[in-house]
């Protein structure tokens, strides 16, 4: 009996905004403040790292730190930000060879689940959509932290880090066997909404 008293004292309680249980968080990636980016590197011949980033993104995630199967991620990416540090190289990245951003000015990533691996990481799967393919991808998450901002707000943050084959995603210019994969890193940090 005293179970269903408490049980139902927590109801009541609920029921008039005095006890809610833990949800999950909104957070909107901080991209004015730049305390987030999306970074790519392939080999170059086999000699060296070609590295860059792209410049335009937005998106939003949503973490829950005791079920993390409920938290997501929904990213859009403008294509056309692309930045290898080489105006000529950053236009033939942008061209129909590769990126072709006047076919495609958008890449997107949704994710479809998130499982836990250990204390404090998780694998992100979800669809890449880029160069009009849309393709799973597994995007490796490590939590960095989260707190209190000196602006009264309240932020999380994340790393990350995939690799896929440029061919899956219909872009087939031939920069050679060392250059077939291109690998992601992944900086993000959200404010709660």
């Amino acid at each position: 009996m005293k179970v269903n008293f408490v049980a139902a004292l927590f109801l009541l309680m609920a029921s008039f905004g005095f006890y809610s249980p833990v949800q999950a968080e909104t957070f909107e990636i901080d991209k004015e403040g730049a305390h987030a980016s999306i970074n790519f590197k392939v080999q170059h011949l086999g000699f060296s790292w070609l590295t860059g980033r792209f410049d335009r993104f937005s998106g939003t995630f949503v973490y829950d730190k005791d079920d993390p199967s409920k938290s997501s991620v929904n990213v859009e990416i403008d294509t056309a930000s692309v930045n290898s540090n080489h105006a000529k190289r950053d236009k033939h990245l942008r061209s129909a060879d590769f990126l072709d951003v006047a076919k495609f000015p958008k890449a997107t990533f949704v994710s479809t689940s998130v499982k836990s691996t250990g204390d404090g990481t998780a694998d992100i799967v979800g669809m890449l959509t880029l160069h009009g393919v849309s393709k799973e991808i597994v995007i490796k998450a490590k939590y960095v932290g989260g707190g209190d901002d000196p602006w009264g707000g309240f932020r999380r943050g994340f790393e990350g880090s995939t690799r896929f084959k440029l061919k899956d995603f219909n872009i087939n210019f031939d920069l050679g066997p060392a250059s077939e994969y291109v690998e992601l890193e992944l900086h993000v940090e959200g404010i709660r909404k």
